[in-house]
């Protein structure tokens, strides 16, 4: 199991976080979100270590951008 967070800029909302959590949930092997807005935090548990391009990409996916914490 990996978890691995990041820095999201440009959430303000409960509906920003729902975008971010549905593009991360198609990814391949995620077991987990967690999503804030205030923090500007998603961590993201899977059963092996994520690609971070993928990740990032589907944050890009739901109008947001983001790097690894």
């Amino acid at each position: 199991m990996s978890t691995t967070t990041y820095s999201v800029i440009g959430m303000t909302c409960g509906h920003c976080e729902g975008s971010v959590r549905s593009e991360v949930a198609k990814l391949d092997g995620v077991t987990g979100i967690e999503v804030s807005a205030a923090a500007g935090r998603l961590t993201v548990t899977s059963t092996a270590e994520l690609d971070d391009a993928a990740v990032l990409a589907a944050v890009d996916e739901a109008g947001y951008s983001a790097t690894r914490a």
